[in-house]
C-alpha cells in the first residue's frame, strides 16, 4: 500500500481524470447490481399470473434496463479512456523523473552499471504502471464493490443461503497467499530482462569487434543464457499463476454446488418464489465472477509492484556529489585553480592520489604526465567535481568548489576526453552542444580552430551531415577534432584536454597544437598527454608517480633534472 500511495503521488496533474474515471466505475458497479433486481421484478410480474395488467410495467422496466446498460457502456468508455490517458501520462512523468534522477547521480554510481540495465529501469519497469493503474486497480475496485454489494443483497433475500455462499471465502483467502511468491519471481524476471537488455546494448555497440574476432557464437550463447534465465523466472512465477486460477475456479464452483444442494431445501422451508431464485442465481454469478477476476489480475499487480520496487530503488539513491545547502552561484571566473593537499581513493583501501598540491594561474597551461594509472585523469575528474577529494580541497579563484553550485562550477569548464562521445545528430549540433545560442559563423570558426573545417566542407550536407550513433560515420581523428571544436566554441575559462590528440596523426596534431596556441593565455588549459610533443610549451609540467607529484617545472627545467620526465622524453624520441 505504501508503494501504491507513493506511486499515485506522481499522478497529481491528472487527478481530475482519475476522479471522473472512478465516478464512472461506481456507476458501472451500480448498474451491475441493479440489473438483476430489475430482472427479478419483471419475473415477479410474469409469475403473478396477471400478465396483461402488468405488460406496461414490464415494458417500462425493460426500457429502464436498456437505459442502464446504455449508461454502463458510456461509463465504461470514460473509465477506460480517461484512466489510460492519466496512466500513460503518469508513466511518462515517472520515466522523466527517473531519467532526471539518474543524470544527477555521481560517476561512482555508474562504475558497475550497464547501460541496458538502466534503460530497462526507465522503460520496461515504468511501463508496468499503466497496466496497474488503467486495468488492475479499477478491476480490483469494481470487484470489491460488487462483492460487498452482492453480499448485502444476498443477505436481504435469504440470510441462511447467503451464509452458505460465504463458505468458500476462507479457502480463497488461503489460496490468495500465492501472489507474494509470484512477486519474488516476477522481480527476478525483470532483473533478468534488464541484464538481457544490457548484453544486447553492449553487443550492438560492439558489433564490429564481435565480427572481426569471430565471437558471434560466444555472444549468441550469452544472449541465449540471459534470455533463458528471464523465461525461467517467468515460468516459475506463472507456475503459481497456474495453481491460483484453477484453485479459485474450483472453490467458486464448490460454492455454487453448495447453493444448488441447499437452495431447494431452504426454498421449500422459506417459501422462496421463482423470481427470488432467479435473482439469487444472477447475484450468485455476480458474486463469484469478481473473485475470479481478482485472481486473474493478481499477475498484473505483482508485475507492476515488482517494477515499482525497482524504480523506487533508483529514486531512493542519493547523489554523492550535490550542491551544499548554502552553495553559491558564481559567474565567469578567471580560471585560477589550486589543489591543496588533495588525496583521493575510489575505494577506501586503494588510494589513487596522495597529497597533491599545485596552482594553475589564470591563462596558464598545465600539463600532467606519467605512466598509465597514476591519477592524471582523476585530477581532471576532481576539477569537474565528478568526485570529491577524500582529503584536502580544490579552489577556483580562491573559492572551494564544494561551495559552488554544480551548474555554475561546470559552466567554467570545457572537456575533451580520450574516448570521444558524439551524439546521433548533425555535425553542427554536436559542435554547438555546449553552446545553445551559437551562430553558424561561430560554429564554423570553432571548426577552423580545431582543423576540421576542410573535412566538413567536403561533405554533401556540410554542417547538416548526420554522423550516426556515437559518430560511427567518422574516423577517430575526425571525432576528436569535433570534440575539440565543441570545447573551443563553449569558450569557458578552463579547458581540460585528456589525451585530446591521441587519435590524430602527427600532421593533424601539429595543426591542432597551432590552434590551441592561439588561445593560450586566454584560458587555463589542463593537458593530460602521453605524446609529450604536445606539452613542450606548457607553463608547468607535473610528473606523477604512484599517485604523488614526483617532479614539476617547465620542459627545459625537467630535462635538466634528468628525472622521470626526461626519461619519458628520451623514450619517445627513440
Amino acid at each position: 500500500m505504501k508503494k501504491l500511495i507513493r506511486l499515485f503521488r506522481y499522478a497529481g496533474p491528472w487527478a481530475h481524470l482519475f476522479i471522473i474515471a472512478t465516478v464512472a466505475l461506481l456507476i458501472i458497479t451500480a448498474v451491475n447490481l441493479v440489473a438483476p433486481e430489475i430482472t427479478r421484478r419483471i419475473i415477479a410480474i410474469m409469475e403473478s399470473g396477471n400478465l396483461e395488467a402488468g405488460i406496461n410495467e414490464i415494458i417500462t422496466l425493460a426500457l429502464i434496463l436498456l437505459a442502464c446498460f446504455a449508461v454502463r457502456g458510456i461509463c465504461q468508455f470514460f473509465n477506460s479512456y480517461l484512466s489510460h490517458i492519466a496512466s500513460w501520462n503518469m508513466v511518462n512523468r515517472v520515466r522523466c523523473i527517473v531519467y532526471d534522477h539518474l543524470q544527477k547521480l555521481s560517476m561512482s554510481y555508474y562504475h558497475d552499471k550497464q547501460t541496458g540495465q538502466l534503460m530497462s529501469r526507465v522503460i520496461n519497469d515504468t511501463s508496468t504502471f499503466e497496466n496497474l493503474v488503467a486495468h488492475a486497480l479499477p478491476e480490483v475496485t469494481t470487484s470489491a464493490l460488487t462483492i460487498i454489494g452482492v453480499l448485502i443483497i444476498l443477505f436481504t433475500i435469504n440470510p441462511i443461503l447467503a451464509l452458505l455462499v460465504c463458505i468458500p471465502i476462507p479457502f480463497i483467502a488461503l489460496v490468495s497467499m500465492l501472489p507474494r511468491l509470484m512477486r519474488k519471481y516476477f522481480k527476478k524476471g525483470q532483473e533478468r530482462i534488464a541484464e538481457l537488455n544490457a548484453v544486447l546494448q553492449d553487443n550492438f555497440s560492439g558489433i564490429k569487434e564481435i565480427q572481426v574476432f569471430n565471437k558471434q557464437e560466444y555472444e549468441s550463447k550469452k544472449v541465449r543464457e540471459k534470455s533463458t534465465q528471464h523465461v525461467t523466472m517467468l515460468i516459475k512465477a506463472l507456475f503459481f499463476v497456474g495453481v491460483l486460477h484453477p484453485s479459485v475456479a474450483f472453490i467458486t464452483v464448490l460454492g455454487t454446488v453448495i447453493v444448488l444442494i441447499a437452495g431447494p431445501i431452504i426454498a421449500m422451508q422459506t417459501q422462496l418464489n421463482i423470481a427470488d431464485v432467479v435473482a439469487y442465481l444472477l447475484y450468485l454469478n455476480l458474486f463469484y465472477a469478481p473473485i475470479a477476476t481478482l485472481t486473474r489480475i493478481v499477475e498484473d499487480i505483482q508485475q507492476a509492484l515488482a517494477g515499482t520496487e525497482r524504480v523506487f530503488e533508483i529514486l531512493d539513491i542519493e547523489p554523492e556529489i550535490k550542491d551544499s545547502p548554502d552553495a553559491i552561484t558564481v559567474g565567469r571566473l578567471s580560471g585560477q585553480i589550486e589543489f591543496d593537499n588533495v588525496s583521493f581513493a575510489y575505494q577506501d583501501d586503494i588510494e589513487v592520489l596522495e597529497n597533491i598540491s599545485f596552482e594553475a594561474k589564470a591563462g596558464q597551461m598545465i600539463a600532467l604526465v606519467g605512466p598509465t594509472g597514476v591519477g592524471k585523469t582523476t585530477i581532471s575528474g576532481l576539477i569537474a567535481r565528478f568526485y570529491d577529494p577524500t582529503e584536502g580541497s580544490i579552489r577556483m579563484d580562491g573559492i572551494d568548489i564544494k561551495d559552488m553550485t554544480l551548474e555554475s562550477l561546470r559552466n567554467q569548464l570545457s572537456l575533451v576526453l580520450q574516448d570521444v562521445f558524439l551524439f546521433n545528430g548533425t555535425i553542427g549540433e554536436n559542435i554547438s552542444y555546449g553552446t545553445a545560442s551559437a551562430t553558424a559563423e561561430q560554429i564554423e570558426e570553432a571548426a577552423r580552430i580545431a582543423c576540421v573545417d576542410e573535412f566538413i566542407e567536403t561533405l554533401p550536407d556540410k554542417y547538416e551531415t548526420v554522423i550516426g550513433e556515437r559518430g560511427v560515420r567518422l574516423s577517430g581523428g575526425q571525432k576528436q577534432r569535433l570534440a575539440i571544436a565543441r570545447s573551443v566554441l563553449r569558450n569557458s575559462p578552463i579547458l581540460l584536454l585528456d589525451e585530446a590528440t591521441s587519435a590524430v596523426d602527427t600532421e593533424t596534431e601539429r595543426e591542432i597544437q597551432k590552434a590551441i596556441s592561439k588561445i593560450i593565455g586566454q584560458r587555463t588549459i589542463i593537458v593530460i598527454a602521453h605524446r609529450l610533443s604536445t606539452i613542450r610549451k606548457a607553463d608547468l609540467i607535473i610528473a606523477l608517480q604512484d599517485g604523488k607529484i614526483a617532479e614539476y617545472g617547465n620542459h627545459e627545467e625537467l630535462i635538466a633534472k634528468g628525472g622521470i620526465y626526461a626519461s619519458l622524453v628520451e623514450h619517445q624520441s627513440l
